[in-house]
């Protein structure tokens, strides 16, 4: 089930669009979790997070040996007392459209990604949210 992120007001959307890192959680076969800083992207009307990252990552790795039924992951950000987390199941994302959407989106909020022909996309299907933001 995806949630519309498009209805939880300006002051969210300005969170996710605002200049901010974030970090990814996965959890590795062993239970354990897997966090990394990353930059994220929103598509407030389709419900999507995305973040970019190399082919060889053990993020991409771990999502892409999940198959298309992907695995549960976590992005979270903050802003001093500001915070917010979106959860969702993610898939791995390897076709040219998608890098470059990927990519435009990633510019538009951070700065132009440098070109890799490694890049790949974890899309994330945000299913809850949590936070203050």
């Amino acid at each position: 089930m995806t949630i519309d992120l498009s209805t939880r007001g300006e002051t969210f959307r300005d969170f996710w669009t605002e200049r901010h890192l974030a970090t990814l959680t996965t959890v590795r076969p062993d239970g354990t979790p897997h966090v990394v800083a990353v930059g994220v992207t929103v598509d407030f009307e389709a419900g999507i997070a995305r973040v970019i990252t190399f082919r060889s990552s053990k993020k991409a790795r771990m999502v892409k040996e999940a198959g298309e039924k992907g695995i549960p992951v976590a992005a979270c950000q903050l802003d001093g007392p500001r915070w917010s987390t979106l959860e969702g199941r993610a898939v791995l994302r390897e076709d040219p459209e998608s890098v470059r959407d990927a990519e435009n989106r990633y510019a538009a909020r951070y700065r132009q990604p440098k070109p890799n022909p490694e890049r790949v996309v974890i899309e994330i299907t945000v299913t809850r949210v949590l936070g203050n933001a």
